[in-house]
């Protein structure tokens, strides 16, 4: 990613309404669905600056990895511990048959080779361990928000659903999320692009409609595997070994 965009995680990824309601979205998805023992051993790969890593924390053990040298610094702040370096898909160092649960959350959009990332990952896994994955939806809504935060593709279910099970793995249901604002973004990126003012600039709208967006999107922790949400601007799943 370009050094702008940790610069804006680490500025806003505790008072941005995007990170604030999908902090909480995942955490009641976990609970719900990962079925994870009491004291489970977590792993977060490309925890930025570990804005996730109290929510995972709730939960158990958790242990990181991040290649940027100040995100990492920032995470391992909070994390209280070193976090790794490790990156995907290799995951050298990285102990095999560990972890109940290892947390992908925007990442693997990232890596050339998708597949042998998810190989990798389910190699760190218990028996019964899970993958948390969450990627952004829909190639056709690729803007500049992609391409200064070095995405090599964006998934649709069918493509995320096949680099799963070309990785030799299964998954729980591939389910849209921030699915009630996804009328709003598609309208912001058409706008940009017909006024050519397609830009990535991802800091917090003003406050009033920050904590609007925000509320908005927590709505979602009550819907998501419920019932059926519409197309969203992400897909989340649960991964597992065949």
């Amino acid at each position: 990613m370009d050094r702008i965009v940790y610069d804006r995680m680490a500025a806003h990824d505790s008072t941005h309404w995007w990170y604030r309601a999908r902090r909480d979205i995942l955490s009641d998805y976990v609970e719900r669905y990962a079925g994870l023992p009491k004291y489970a051993r977590i792993l977060e790969i490309g925890c930025g600056t570990g804005h996730n890593l109290p929510m995972l924390a709730s939960f158990g053990e958790v242990d990181a990895i991040e290649i940027d040298e100040a995100a990492r610094d920032i995470a391992s702040q909070r994390l209280g511990k070193p976090v790794g370096t490790a990156p995907l898909p290799e995951l050298a160092g990285v102990e095999r048959g560990s972890y109940d649960m290892v947390a992908v959350l925007d990442v693997i959009e990232h890596i050339d080779d998708d597949v042998a990332a998810l190989k990798a990952m389910a190699e760190a896994l218990k028996p019964g361990g899970k993958i948390l994955v969450a990627v952004p939806a829909h190639q056709w809504m690729w803007s500049a928000h992609d391409v200064v935060n070095h995405h090599k593709r964006r998934y649709s279910k069918t493509t995320l659903d096949k680099a799963i099970r070309d990785a030799g793995l299964t998954h729980n249901g591939l389910r849209w999320f921030n699915s009630l604002l996804f009328p709003a973004a598609v309208a912001a990126r058409v706008a940009g692009k017909l006024t050519g003012k397609d830009d990535s600039d991802d800091s917090p709208p003003p406050k009033p409609l920050n904590a609007l967006f925000e509320t908005i999107f927590r709505v979602e922790r009550h819907l998501l595997g419920r019932v059926p949400l519409t197309p969203g601007l992400s897909l989340i799943t649960l991964v597992s070994k065949a």
